[in-house]
């Protein structure tokens, strides 16, 4: 097999020749081209025909977020964002994978070490074979139904390409929304972004889980990250719990630790999985579905990368699938559907 093609754009040389000097010692990758302006990039996608792309997020002349915009438009591609850890460098990363990035990884600072690119090469090969289209507006044409009778409470997972996925799905949920919960794969940063990004889009109220926060309607709360995972807690009156602890299914925050959390009290719960790498949620989800909840999985020619939908599949746990477009509406009718109790 061909190793996959790869174009590498930063501003700055001496970034271009880390992340080329970890890219080049994997087998499955090589660098074609680098680029230091949007203009060389430009020049070098046309010339090289690369199959992904590493983008910095803050360039001179023309930003990594206004090449990607004019990218995604005329010549969708796999793109990685690059982004230091800057307030801006967080808000314009979130931007970007709205727009159809597939991921964005940290970057180290200059002198520094390098775990933050621990990762790279793994990141960018799995980009290069994810789904990429035209982005689309994220605004909804049709308003949101309000004052409809929601039963459940409705948990969320996600990981690469996730970003636009979720905004999409909350982009038909009404302001009197079920209780949400969403657990997505990025660093804390980046989720505090996230969730700022989200908030003024839609109608319900986003915000960061806080620990020990009631989950009620028309809210939506988004795992911090970090050292915490956010799962399910109480008995009548459910709350959000930020538990300390170690990766679960090779997260943190994991979908897995957040659907199984939930088990207990499984006939309340509509449980979604959505695009991203790897298989976690697959073990939780099926546990909700064996407890009794619903559970909804995104369509695998919507996803960015059919990898958490598929293993929750093959586990045995999506019990319905539907395309991004139907995501939201289905998640909401599931969490109108009676909420039937089993006797044990």
């Amino acid at each position: 097999m061909n190793p996959l093609r790869v174009l590498i754009v930063d501003d700055s040389a001496t970034m271009r020749r880390l992340i080329r000097s970890i890219l080049d010692a994997d087998r499955r990758l090589e660098v074609v081209a680098e680029a230091g302006t949007a203009r060389e990039a430009r020049d070098a996608v046309n010339t090289h025909r690369p199959d992904v792309m590493t983008l910095d997020v803050e360039m001179p002349n023309m930003s990594g977020l206004e090449f990607l915009k004019r990218l995604m438009k005329h010549r969708p591609m796999p793109v990685v964002m690059v982004s230091t850890l800057t307030q801006k460098g967080s808000d314009v990363a979130v931007e970007a994978m709205a727009l159809g990035a597939v991921d964005c990884v940290e970057k180290p600072k200059l002198g520094g070490g390098t775990d933050n690119f621990a990762k790279l090469a793994d990141t960018v090969a799995l980009a290069a074979r994810a789904r990429v289209t035209v982005a689309r507006p994220v605004r909804s044409s049709i308003a949101p139904q309000q004052n409809r009778r929601f039963r459940r409470i409705c948990l969320i997972g996600g990981s690469t390409g996730a970003v636009d996925a979720i905004e999409r799905i909350l982009q038909s949920f009404p302001a009197d929304c079920p209780p949400t919960l969403i657990t997505q794969h990025m660093p804390e940063p980046f989720l505090v972004s996230f969730a700022a990004r989200l908030d003024p889009l839609v109608q319900p109220k986003v915000c960061l889980a806080q620990d020990g926060a009631v989950l009620r309607p028309g809210l939506v709360m988004i795992a911090p990250g970090g050292e915490y995972h956010l799962n399910v807690a109480g008995k009548t009156e459910l709350r959000a719990k930020l538990h300390k602890g170690p990766l679960v299914s090779g997260h943190r925050p994991s979908v897995d630790s957040m659907f199984l959390s939930a088990v207990e009290h499984a006939p309340k719960i509509v449980a979604g999985i959505l695009t991203g790498m790897g298989g976690d949620g697959a073990s939780g989800m099926k546990a909700l579905r064996d407890a009794g909840a619903k559970t909804l999985g995104q369509s695998q020619q919507t996803c960015v990368v059919f990898g958490m939908p598929r293993v929750a599949a093959e586990m045995g746990g999506v019990e319905q699938w539907a395309d991004l477009d139907k995501v939201g509406e289905e998640l909401l009718r599931l969490c109108e559907s009676p909420v039937q109790m089993r006797v044990t």
